[in-house]
């Protein structure tokens, strides 16, 4: 399938965000601020965690979130959820600071929070929902958690394939299809590899001349309009993909290219997003005209100007 958002800022906020909702480890968050309030805490609740589990100091972390989120702790209707979340995160860590504490307990004892939801519309029903979960999270707050959070190590995924490395694989015509890697960003937990899927489609196994001189495949069948065939490849769930290809050789690839720069898909499937998509097109292309985009490999692979 199609990966969308990996490890971005939207991710990690969904994934705090179903951890801290409806009571995880004594907190409930009760979801009756408007959604970008509850983000709030999610995501600062979410980075934190992020460059925790990097090796990074809580208190380089705390630092580094306050000085990132000035514009939040200065809107009145938010704040206290930036400070609600680095509190809980301290926790989780065993490393409560004291002034940080201070604020929380100042807040919901006061009932500034209450007043805000209050100020926000917030029903009689939503209000002692809320206040019955502050409660209950200054309560954790104060009983000492018995042991630190354990940092989450990182796989390290490689990518399967190297820069330039041409390969081919069988059409279900029987003819050879092919395509070339044009990166590989290695040490990462993805192994993401760039992928073109060329325009080969011959009788005879292609040789490595006929890489360097072929186009990019274009798709205009379904739904598809003109997009070219360039994704970013992780193997992590596809186990057997590689078993689909057959290299030929490797090619010169001058150019750089970087997974976060947003340009091109994300696919994990071999089989589905290579050798299918290839299929399909060919096949579309019997009693349709196929795309009037060229891009030819030599192209991609030259280094910009």
């Amino acid at each position: 399938g199609v990966l969308h958002g990996m490890k971005s800022m939207s991710e990690r906020a969904e994934e705090a965000r179903k951890l801290i909702t409806w009571g995880t480890r004594g907190f409930e968050l009760v979801p009756v601020y408007p959604d970008g309030k509850v983000v709030t805490y999610a995501d600062v609740y979410g980075i934190f965690f992020e460059m925790y589990d990097e090796g990074i100091s809580v208190e380089e972390i705390s630092q580094k979130l306050i000085e990132d989120f000035q514009e939040t702790i200065e809107d009145t209707d938010d704040c206290n959820n930036f400070w609600f979340a680095l509190a809980k995160a301290q926790w989780e860590c065993k490393q409560l600071d004291s002034t940080i504490f201070s604020r929380v307990k100042q807040i919901i004892d006061t009932g500034i929070d209450i007043a805000v939801l209050k100020q926000l519309g917030g029903s009689e029903s939503q209000l002692k929902k809320r206040q019955f979960a502050l409660i209950k999270f200054l309560n954790t707050l104060q009983a000492e958690r018995l042991k630190a959070k354990a940092r989450k190590k990182k796989k390290i995924i490689q990518p399967c394939f190297i820069k330039g490395q041409c390969l081919t694989f069988r059409l279900e015509s029987g003819n050879y299809g092919g395509l070339v890697v044009l990166e590989a960003e290695e040490n990462t937990i993805f192994g993401l590899n760039l992928i073109a899927i060329t325009r080969i489609n011959q009788a005879e196994k292609p040789m490595l001349q006929e890489f360097e001189t072929t186009t990019i495949l274009f798709l205009t069948y379904a739904n598809w309009k003109d997009t070219p065939c360039l994704w970013w490849y992780t193997p992590i769930r596809d186990k057997q993909g590689k078993n689909y290809l057959e290299t030929v050789g490797q090619i010169q690839v001058e150019n750089n290219y970087n997974s976060n720069s947003g340009e091109f898909s994300f696919v994990s499937e071999i089989k589905t997003w290579i050798v299918d998509v290839a299929n399909q097109q060919f096949e579309s292309e019997k009693s349709n005209p196929k795309s009037s985009k060229t891009i030819t490999i030599k192209q991609i692979a030259s280094r910009n100007k």
